[in-house]
């Protein structure tokens, strides 16, 4: 979607700072609210990496660049339990469930979670699907607007690149944010050449590689 959070080529957002020796987590309700997300993502069966992305994706713009990493996920944790119905916005702010409420029994335990841990999910899917394109094709994302969930960047949309290589197939962010359907489809790394993206100002020897899947894909 069109928003705040996609700032790449965006100007006036200052130099980014990089952290000496930089903590895992600078506190330790950071760290907490890791936690509930792996363990909401992994037990409650109600959630994917994409719909986790776009549910900070439709913070309020101020607040999207006012807060910290982990205040983003906090909200999105908040966001999530309530539209799940896992929890209600009274019990979030009260700390306690209604009463009446029925006690769930956990997906998961803490005997289960080293495994959950150790486990990496994949996006990539073993199915049979037809590439629209190949290595050394020419080919130009196409210039959409979706008021959902897109990995395509705005600085893309339009321009022209290369295919040079194909990563197999993938779950379509697009679709999977909003429960719409994996619609596994090809993955490309695209080169784009700098002074396509950003005008003749680029360094002439700069390229930028992007995955795109096949529906972000046209020839050139």
């Amino acid at each position: 979607m069109n928003g705040v959070h996609d700032m790449g080529g965006m100007h006036g957002m200052g130099p980014i700072e990089h952290e000496k020796n930089e903590p895992v987590f600078h506190a330790a309700w950071e760290g907490r609210i890791y936690a509930l997300t792996r363990v909401l993502r992994a037990g409650g069966g109600k959630g994917n990496l994409d719909a986790s992305r776009h549910g900070i994706e439709v913070l309020p713009p101020a607040e999207y660049l006012r807060m910290s990493y982990y205040e983003k996920w906090f909200a999105r944790l908040r966001g999530q339990l309530v539209s799940t119905g896992i929890a209600t916005a009274a019990e979030l702010e009260s700390g306690q469930p209604a009463p009446g409420s029925a006690k769930a029994t956990p997906a998961l335990t803490a005997a289960m979670v080293p495994e959950m841990i150790a486990r990496r999910n994949s996006a990539r899917r073993d199915v049979p699907a037809t590439p629209h394109f190949k290595v050394g094709q020419r080919v130009r994302a196409r210039n959409i607007n979706p008021a959902g969930h897109t990995r395509l960047p705005r600085y893309a949309r339009g321009k022209a690149g290369v295919v040079v290589r194909d990563h197999g197939v993938f779950v379509f962010p697009d679709t999977n944010a909003h429960f719409l359907g994996e619609k596994p489809q090809h993955v490309y790394s695209v080169r784009f050449a700098a002074r396509e993206l950003w005008g003749q100002q680029a360094a002439p020897l700069d390229s930028v590689y992007v995955d795109m899947w096949d529906d972000y894909l046209d020839p050139a």
